[in-house]
């Protein structure tokens, strides 16, 4: 039978990160955010909050979930908010999301959002979901100060979408983008990763999120997989995917709104969206690598700071927060965390190996 690796590694040592010690900082600037040794500065926070999901697509979990990470090993909503209000405060954190897994799958999301919007006033709230049972509970957690969601969904082909998630959802991930906008949050983005399975679907969704007001976005499929099938020659790179797509659309390259963003955009030519012209994105994470400029900042469902979703040095932040430090401290550690963050993903270079944890496990 062969191993499959389900994307929990260990966690740093606990005698690594404890309060009172010093994190080691030999060379870093005096600056007051998460600035790195290639100058980069992290202000894009994201918070993952479960390892549970109610899907299970073939890119990011194994066929029988990950593993139940043990409820007291989850930080609760209080410690996720204390973490959010330093990073706001101290660090120089602009934005927050939570992820997963499933966000959805916390039965306290609200209670997570709403103490997060308390310490951290006008800063954007969003959460990545897969939608299903969205609809049930959009409303609290606009309440809360929710202010954007982005849905999962990488086709409209409802036998497809159930091959690739392994569960026939396709109506409940609808219904909780109708909801989405119902509520208000316009113009909702989604997010595809591009399977060699469903790259002729492409047009078919690109269409289907210009007709219901919604901003698509295209990503490459990365080797996150907890199954460990990842390999290069199959995944549909973005010259490949924009060829499908230029079949149907007209689309004029318009590059980057914003250097940090992981997208580039097309304009797609003879739509609107909102009174501007609509626009399709597509991260290329492995063909048009962007971590020279990337702003994000990681915080796993256990507590730990992850600098690069490609690497797996991890920094015990849990530790502290349940061991009495206080917010300075904590945002030291947080700091040399990120000082130390490796200058990119690396799939390029010679004997190139998967982090030890599967997208699921650590979040989007």
């Amino acid at each position: 039978m062969t191993a499959v690796n389900l994307g929990l590694p260990l966690r740093a040592p606990a005698p690594a990160v404890v309060p009172g010690a010093a994190p080691e900082l030999a060379g870093r600037p005096a600056h007051p955010g998460l600035i790195d040794r290639f100058g980069r500065v992290a202000r894009d926070l994201r918070v993952s909050v479960t390892e549970k999901c109610s899907l299970r697509c073939t890119y990011c979990m194994p066929a029988e979930g990950l593993p139940a990470i043990p409820r007291d090993d989850l930080l609760n909503a209080a410690e996720i908010a204390r973490l959010v209000g330093i990073g706001v405060r101290s660090l120089g954190v602009r934005e927050v999301r939570f992820t997963g897994g499933e966000p959805l799958m916390r039965a306290d999301l609200a209670e997570i959002v709403g103490r997060s919007a308390a310490v951290a006033p006008g800063v954007d709230l969003s959460i990545t979901t897969n939608g299903i049972g969205l609809d049930h509970r959009i409303q609290a957690l606009v309440e809360a100060g929710l202010t954007r969601v982005n849905v999962s969904l990488d086709t409209v082909d409802r036998e497809h979408f159930a091959r690739l998630t392994r569960r026939d959802r396709l109506p409940a991930v609808l219904a909780g983008i109708r909801a989405a906008h119902d509520a208000g949050l316009t113009p909702l983005k989604l997010n595809a990763v591009m399977m060699r399975e469903t790259l002729h679907d492409a047009p078919s969704l690109l269409a289907w999120a210009l007709e219901n007001g919604c901003r698509l976005r295209f990503i490459e499929q990365m080797p996150l997989d907890a199954d460990r099938s990842w390999l290069r020659e199959n995944m549909v790179p973005a010259e490949e995917l924009l060829s499908v797509l230029s079949e149907r659309f007209t689309l004029i390259e318009a590059g980057r709104d914003d250097p940090h963003a992981p997208a580039e955009e097309w304009l797609v030519d003879g739509w609107m969206l909102d009174g501007a012209p609509a626009t399709v994105g597509i991260i290329a994470s492995v063909t048009r690598s962007f971590c020279s400029a990337c702003d994000r900042t990681r915080i796993t469902a256990e507590g730990t700071v992850r600098s690069c979703l490609f690497g797996d040095d991890e920094t015990d932040l849990r530790g502290l927060l349940r061991g009495g430090a206080d917010d300075d401290e904590i945002a030291q550690w947080w700091r040399a965390a990120m000082w130390g963050k490796q200058a990119g993903h690396g799939m390029d270079a010679a004997g190139f190996a998967p982090p030890l944890r599967s997208m699921g496990a650590i979040g989007g």
